[in-house]
């Protein structure tokens, strides 16, 4: 603890920032490591309760709709209560739920004492940026939020190793257990170490904007990923909660451009640096966590290899992500956010284009793990980057609805990419079928079926064809990076003085 201590002390000199790091680092390596090991450990629920993989999968779609659903209230949440007490609150909620998740009794009581966890683990993200956020100096905000990117190197790598050696030393208890220790310490360290927050001058919860926007998102998402799992975006079940999530969404945006006191200021997106880094922030997890979705998959349906060799496969790429998102952060705080971020965007694009030419049912894993290390490479310098760039300029009232529109827009990117590909590798390997004369079993097994009804060959160029639609969402982020600023931070206008309770603008379109 004294070593990450000092790593956090050397990242900012601004007073109650190293304390503030050190309990946000803390709580958001509980949080990734716990859904990281939470998904290994569905075939052994499964097995555990008794319950078919479609009803256990809940404990993870419970935990992300949960997840979604809060994540909209962080900013009224930041501004009514304090941030201290925010984030508090939200790891006593995710320690609370981990342990009664370790004491269930069926498989009903798992996925509810899950989205208690969901309900903890959708503010630690949004207020934890948010506290660093404003305590950071302006110049050093690419260190501080260097340190944020720690528990992305941390969780990828360990929790999938910890979580199976945890099941199979002891029992599936565990893997909500050991978040006890982490929470608890975690809490201490925020008791003692962040900076009091008062509450700032209240204003009312925009009720009518939370009731469109929670559920939206909930609904938006589990249509997403029901037609991930199912192959197919079009059936009924995922089409209508899809549709019916899009609109409450659309209603929330007229609600929020028109609000006296809206839920998240809208007015953001006005701002050219904050609206690239979200709409690169959109595009660019959608590909890159799809094709993340993928490659388990290719390993284990084409190379025939356990969850076990899959997850070690995948370290190489998470180590390269972390280190690299540790130097180019910090770069951000001294060159051009245009030139960190679109550099990132080509390496990864270069990394994952190698990556798909060399796939096949027989190609060397040095190869394939040389190329997803080049992609992580890139990776690392887009992520956390765009963040900073897109926050740091943002007046301190404004900071919570930053930090909650960036988490929001991360996740529905990333929950797209993950429903879209899964369809496009169903179309593909259902296309492969078709050419080997299984057309007829195809149709009637889905995605998770038709893959092993092709030869290794028909399987490796059907991801091969999925894997270049994630490229393209790679590449399609540029776009939006190019606008973000060219010059340096110092060269960059400070910004404008914020008074204590600005008023709402006029309704005005929303413009880049």
């Amino acid at each position: 603890m004294s070593t990450a201590t000092g790593r956090v002390r050397g990242a900012a000199a601004t007073p109650g920032l190293a304390g503030t790091l050190l309990v946000v680092v803390t709580g958001s390596i509980m949080s990734v490591l716990d859904i990281t090991i939470v998904n290994v450990a569905v075939h052994p629920l499964a097995v555990a309760f008794g319950a078919p993989l479609a009803t256990v999968q809940w404990v993870a779609t419970g935990y992300t709709l949960a997840l979604v659903a809060v994540v909209p209230a962080a900013a009224w949440v930041m501004d009514r209560f304090g941030a201290r007490r925010a984030y508090l609150t939200a790891l006593v909620l995710f320690t609370l739920g981990s342990v009664l998740a370790s004491l269930a009794w069926s498989i009903e009581t798992l996925v509810l004492f899950r989205v208690l966890q969901g309900l903890g683990g959708g503010l630690l993200m949004p207020v934890g940026m948010a506290m660093v956020i404003r305590t950071a100096q302006r110049e050093r905000m690419g260190r501080a939020m260097a340190m944020l990117g720690i528990p992305v190197l941390v969780g990828p790598v360990s929790g999938p190793v910890l979580g199976g050696w945890l099941i199979d030393a002891a029992s599936w208890h565990w893997i909500f257990l050991v978040n006890l220790p982490v929470g608890a310490v975690a809490l201490l360290l925020a008791a003692r170490l962040l900076p009091p927050s008062e509450p700032r001058p209240a204003r009312r919860l925009d009720v009518p904007g939370l009731l469109m926007l929670s559920p939206g998102l909930a609904l938006l998402i589990y249509g997403l990923s029901t037609g991930g799992e199912r192959g197919d975006l079009a059936a009924p079940g995922v089409l209508l909660p899809a549709v019916a999530g899009l609109l409450l969404c659309a209603a929330f945006v007229v609600r929020g451009l028109t609000a006296r006191d809206p839920l998240l200021r809208l007015r953001l997106f006005r701002e050219r640096t904050f609206a690239a880094g979200l709409a690169t922030m959109t595009l660019f997890p959608c590909g890159y966590f799809g094709s993340m979705l993928l490659t388990p998959m290719y390993y284990q349906t084409v190379r025939d290899l356990g969850a076990t060799q899959a997850g070690l496969l995948g370290a190489p790429l998470a180590v390269a992500v972390g280190v690299s998102m540790q130097v180019a952060t910090r770069r951000i705080d001294r060159v051009s956010p245009r030139l960190v971020v679109v550099s990132g965007i080509a390496l990864a694009v270069l990394g994952l284009s190698s990556f798909t030419a060399l796939l096949g049912p027989d190609t060397s894993y040095w190869w394939l793990c040389a190329a997803m290390m080049l992609m992580g490479a890139g990776v690392g310098m887009v992520m956390m980057p765009v963040s900073t760039a897109a926050t740091r300029n943002l007046p301190a009232d404004d900071v919570p609805s930053g930090s909650t529109l960036l988490n929001i827009v991360s996740q529905v990117g990333t929950s797209l990419g993950t429903a879209l590909l899964p369809v496009v590798l169903a179309s593909a390997v259902k296309s492969a079928a078709s050419t080997a004369g299984t057309a007829s079993a195809a149709s009637a097994a889905g995605a998770a079926g038709t893959v092993s009804m092709v030869d290794a060959a028909g399987r490796a160029g059907a991801f091969q064809h999925t894997y270049w639609w994630a490229v393209a969402l790679l590449a399609l982020a540029a776009l939006p990076a190019l606008l973000l600023p060219s010059r340096r931070p110092g060269h960059l206008p400070a910004p404008s003085p914020n008074p204590p309770n600005p008023p709402n603008p006029p309704a005005t379109p929303v413009t880049s």
